[in-house]
């Protein structure tokens, strides 16, 4: 499935719901990685790690580990999750962060994230960011050294939900030109 950009925003959406039998090709996963691997970053500072999650019994490990009390609970099913990691940035982009009040690596791994969802929505896959996950059972389970942070899940596979309407603010609520 091919879609201009706008397309491509317009339809991605939080997909919760995914075919368990209908396994993600790995020539789509190296497209959808490709994309976060290009994303742009403060100072080419790149300072992300993502671990994926493709064997069926450490995914569904993790995935349980994901729907805590009560949220998520899809994780469990979902045939692909990516684990994003914090890592350390270089001295350029800590400097500037310094000077300039602000941690970019958050910006950066957005912006990444938001790479991955488009690539997967570009590539007839569907995807879910989550950010409530009990993040030591998981490092416990991938190995992922305890000084790292981890910052978010991300769940990939074929949907088999419906597509929904987005609703949105209107353009005059949150645009403008010149002026606040």
């Amino acid at each position: 499935m091919e879609y201009d950009f706008l397309s491509l925003v317009r339809n991605r959406q939080s997909d919760r719901q995914y075919i368990n039998d209908k396994a993600v090709e790995s020539d789509k996963l190296e497209r959808i990685l490709e994309a976060a691997r290009l994303a742009p970053s403060a100072c080419n500072g790149q300072p992300w790690r993502f671990v994926v999650m493709t064997d069926p019994v450490i995914t569904k490990e993790v995935g349980i580990a994901t729907a805590g009390l009560g949220m998520n609970k899809f994780a469990r099913e979902a045939p692909v999750l990516i684990l994003v990691v914090e890592e350390p940035t270089n001295a350029s982009a800590v400097a500037g962060g310094v000077v300039k009040g602000k941690h970019f690596p958050l910006l950066d791994i957005g912006i990444a994230v938001s790479n991955i969802t488009l690539a997967a929505q570009s590539e007839g896959l569907g995807s879910c960011i989550m950010g409530w996950f009990d993040e030591k059972k998981i490092k416990k389970i991938t190995g992922i050294p305890r000084s790292r942070k981890l910052l978010l899940v991300i769940a990939i596979g074929y949907t088999n939900g419906k597509y929904r309407e987005k609703v949105r603010k209107s353009k005059d609520k949150i645009i403008s030109f010149n002026r606040y």
